[in-house]
């Protein structure tokens, strides 16, 4: 038999099938199974991706090293999934297959030096661990390495490990009846004090064996010596076994009772119309827009419970970390057991079990953000996708893939329904639904017949601010008194983290700037360091000009931890609690504030846009967008589309139960039509008039684009390969089709590479995805001189 492998090297000359001979020893072989194979000198790790029984491979094929999991890790479906997605997202298909795999699973390479001859070794340099090559950095050490090589004292052999780790713990059963157990603790002297206590939790907890070493240790006060001891007198029997690490071991969910929660008429009617699609598995994309509190959770959850009645599973996918916790706690509390929970906020260790617990057909439910969507579940009757208008679900990074387009590829392999869900329907979604190509849902009230909260819009042009910061008008900050008075809780946004967004020199004019990016360094106070928000350079916060040294130093703009201190002094005595990307760093970071705030240890949630969707706390009754116009005015055809989606998300975290809301705008564009329509939150007017313009301005959803970028450490270099890209793409492609640029992206510089850019705008154009394979191949070629070439087809992004 001959495996067909991709091997291990994101490049044009190996984006192709290998053949590799399957020795007999190895047994069988499967689709989506991890092997090392040999590779010129190399050992690489690839993918099995075919198998046949003959080749046309003229000489002799390599044997396969070693399949390096019991369980294949791809599915047949996500190794087909790779292929289709390589030809539409101009990614290698290696990269595509490691980036289906928990980071944990993806192979680490090491050079090592072996001692060929007896004379080399017997040298001290090569006893004890194997020589990593890439540790070996003093000149004199490097010298010796190289005359090792030149005499044939030493060669380079390359390692692949496996860095993947199954947690294991001992367990111990029981050997006698429990009578025995009796008779020798009756036997037992007086002084044996450690053997009694294991004996009395035995007989005890006779029935409860066997019983995890950690739980004897922690339950019964045992330690591993009175363990070891009672194996060798034959009471009890050890064995190794693996076990799970539990992502929710720190959290309670509690299981909620089996009736289920009425449905409102609105929402049995949406769940009227998917239920069809479930049953007769079909191939059919739903949109289900409702307003924010409508219910639209509990549309998901009924849907799934019909899904797993039908004997099939069902993935759900939304679109950050936030609001994770939240999700898993609904869903699992729903259906206990069955749910895993995939996201980068776990633990690698726990990524690694909740994808073998998927893998190993142990779970009905996956819950999960982006990377989600390659889960390797089979036997899928349902995709739900929450907020889907999130720019989040497209990875800006290679592979650059769209998670709702991945959806809709499982959804036509799987044969089963997907459902998306937001308040605020991206664009192109709703013009699909529009169109008559997905089926439109609506959910026009809240889930319980309250109003939306009232929304008024402050003129920053014309308000009294309270302090002397500018940020907190007079209004806001006498409407969170009058909720603290209350004991009501307050959301409050700005989506803009740090302390001040760039010093100013107020003597030579100077601002400080990243030097590896075209961008200011913003002030992080609470560590003391200047920051790039984009390469992560920092150095410490100056006390002077770094120019002229004058002292007139200026730190300007604001951010989430200015406006914390800002509150703190203006309400002391407030519990705050910030959430940005700075405080969330760590493990677990969301769930613990979140938590925090809906025990209502806190007053007041500050933070970016992470707050603004998808929270759910019944006793908030004001929210506060402390600056509307922050991502209105970027350099981006979807920007008003942007601020109206998330005005309107944060909006509706106010009054979502019985206390009545509230929702103040602070904004230097009130007029602007992005504003004034989430002030009414009236999508279907924000949706007319967007599109009217899009249409203007030939944008998404009236044509479709691609973004080529292309970066150098000299500007002149990544400008003229751009102009040689666009001379090729007007050579071959209809005078229809748009081509925009070369220009410089809004950014020019970024981690030391300048970018240019050209977007291609179409909307038929047969001969595209072939002439930017080819241009993603010469991209190959060009990169050996310092250039790269992206090319992002249908970006969130155009900057």
């Amino acid at each position: 038999m001959i495996a067909q492998v991709i091997v291990d090297i994101a490049a044009k000359q190996t984006d192709r099938v290998f053949e590799y001979h399957i020795p007999d020893e190895l047994g069988e072989v499967e689709i989506g199974a991890r092997v090392f194979v040999p590779f010129g000198p190399r050992k690489l790790q690839g993918f099995v991706v075919g198998l046949s029984e003959i080749s046309h491979f003229q000489g002799k094929l390599k044997d396969l090293l070693l399949v390096v999991d019991e369980m294949p890790p791809l599915t047949p479906e996500l190794v087909a999934l790779s292929q289709a997605l390589a030809k539409q997202i101009f990614s290698y298909r290696i990269t595509i297959l490691k980036a289906m795999l928990p980071r944990v699973m993806r192979a680490n390479y090491r050079k090592i030096l072996v001692p060929l001859s007896d004379k080399a070794k017997k040298i001290p340099f090569f006893q004890g661990e194997p020589v990593d090559l890439s540790k070996i950095t003093a000149p004199k050490e490097i010298s010796f390495v190289r005359k090792l090589l030149n005499n044939d004292d030493a060669k380079i052999e390359y390692l692949v490990e496996n860095k993947a780790k199954v947690k294991m713990q001992n367990q111990y059963s029981l050997c006698l009846p429990k009578e025995e157990y009796i008779k020798i603790y009756n036997s037992l002297r007086q002084n044996a004090v450690k053997q009694k206590q294991l004996l009395q939790e035995i007989i005890t907890n006779y029935s409860s064996f066997p019983k995890m070493q950690a739980n004897l240790e922690q339950d019964a006060h045992l330690t591993t010596a009175t363990l070891t001891s009672a194996v060798k007198k034959g009471w009890l029997k050890k064995a190794t076994i693996e076990i799970y690490r539990d992502p929710f071991a720190t959290s309670a969910v509690t299981p909620q009772k089996k009736q289920r929660i009425k449905l409102n008429q609105e929402q049995r009617a949406a769940l009227a119309k998917l239920s069809p699609a479930i049953a007769d598995a079909q191939a059919q994309t739903f949109l289900l827009e409702g307003i924010t509190g409508s219910g639209k959770t509990e549309v998901y959850l009924h849907a799934i419970s019909q899904t797993l009645e039908l004997g099939k599973n069902a993935l759900m996918l939304v679109p950050e970390i936030s609001l994770t916790p939240q999700m898993v706690t609904q869903v699992k509390g729903r259906f206990g057991a069955q749910v895993a929970v995939l996201h980068s906020g776990l633990s690698e260790g726990e990524l690694y079990d909740e994808w073998r617990r998927i893998r190993r057909g142990e779970v009905r439910v996956v819950v999960g953000a982006r990377s989600a969507v390659f889960a390797p579940l089979t036997n899928i009757g349902l995709i739900v996708i929450d907020e889907e208008h999130e720019s989040s679900y497209k990875q800006e990074d290679n592979p650059r893939y769209h998670a709702r387009d991945v959806a809709l590829w499982r959804s036509k392999y799987n044969s089963c329904p997907v459902l998306l869900g937001s308040a605020t329907p991206s664009l192109a979604s709703r013009a699909r639904a529009q169109k008559g190509v997905y089926q439109l849902l609506q959910l026009k009230k809240r889930a319980n017949n309250k109003q939306l909260p009232q929304v008024n819009l402050l003129d920053l042009k014309q308000a009294d601010f309270a302090g002397g910061q500018f940020d907190l008008s007079v209004q806001l900050v006498e409407a969170i008194k009058a909720r603290l008075i209350k004991k009501e809780q307050v959301i409050l946004m700005l989506n803009r983290r740090g302390f001040a967004n760039f010093m100013l020199c107020r003597e030579c004019g100077y601002v400080m700037q990243c030097p590896n990016c075209d961008l200011s360094l913003t002030m992080h106070k609470d560590t003391g360091q200047m920051q790039c928000h984009y390469c992560g350079y920092t150095e410490a916060i100056p006390a002077v000009c770094p120019k002229c040294h004058s002292s007139k130093i200026r730190f300007l703009g604001t951010g989430t931890q200015k406006v914390q201190e800002e509150l703190t002094a203006l309400l002391p005595g407030t519990r705050i609690l910030r959430m940005d990307v700075d405080t969330t760093r760590r493990k677990g970071a969301f769930k613990r504030i979140l938590d925090s705030f809906g025990n209502h240890e806190a007053d007041i949630l500050l933070g970016t846009q992470m707050i603004a969707k998808g929270l759910d706390f019944s006793n908030v009754t004001l929210v506060g967008v402390i600056n509307a116009d922050t991502g209105l005015w970027v350099p981006d055809y979807n920007a008003s589309e942007r601020t109206f989606e998330l005005l309107t998300q944060v909006a509706g975290r106010a009054g979502r139960a019985e206390k009545k809301g509230e929702v103040i705008i602070q904004t230097f564009n009130p007029d602007h039509y992005a504003i004034k329509f989430a002030q009414t939150q009236d999508y279907e007017r924000f949706y007319a008039y967007e599109m009217q313009m899009r249409h203007a301005g030939n944008y998404p959803p009236y044509f479709y684009t691609v973004l080529i970028s292309v970066a150098a450490k000299k500007e002149q270099n990544a400008a003229r390969e751009a102009f040689k890209i666009k001379q090729r793409l007007q050579a071959n492609l209809h005078p229809a089709t748009i081509i925009l640029g070369p220009t410089p992206s809004a950014i020019s510089r970024l981690k030391n590479q300048y970018y240019y850019q050209i977007l291609v705008k179409y909307k038929k154009e047969a001969n595209l995805n072939n002439l930017l394979h080819q241009i993603q191949d010469s991209a190959q070629e060009v990169k050996r001189y310092g250039l790269n070439i992206y090319i992002d087809n249908e970006p969130e992004r155009i900057m």
